[in-house]
């Protein structure tokens, strides 16, 4: 779809404990208009992030150092009813997809990730967003 919807009051955290990982998924959301609120290495630190800057959006990696992408995912949808979850990884076994989506996530994006997909899930969940508005 190409038509031009308001991303304005669409607002994203980003989490995964790669900065490298991090500052070319922020170029590639930051490039189709959306606004990137915070970011974190870390679960811990997501927590915060998301507790501060209230997204819509939460965007992790799975693998991360003590708590992994799942069970942010878990804890976020635990604690918030308003945000929705993209997890992203490089492990894309089926098993690993199932558990994510299990746990709340409302998609699965395989790195390296592909812009077009990127931004296609993101403008997705952000017209359901503004649609439950």
């Amino acid at each position: 779809m190409n038509d031009k919807f308001n991303t304005d009051n669409i607002k994203i955290v980003l989490v995964d404990d790669s900065d490298f990982s991090r500052s070319i998924i922020k170029k590639m959301l930051s490039d189709a208009g959306f606004q990137i609120v915070g970011e974190a290495n870390s679960a811990e630190k997501a927590l915060e992030v998301i507790r501060d800057k209230k997204p819509n959006i939460v965007i992790t990696d799975i693998v991360m150092p003590s708590i992994s992408g799942i069970e942010l995912t878990e804890k976020i949808n635990k604690d918030y009813d308003n945000i929705s979850i993209v997890v992203m990884s490089s492990l894309s076994q089926e098993h690993i997809v199932l558990e994510a989506i299990g746990a709340g996530a409302s998609d699965f994006i395989p790195k390296p990730i592909q812009e077009e997909q990127l931004i296609d899930s993101i403008q997705k969940i952000a017209r359901q967003i503004q649609l439950d508005n």
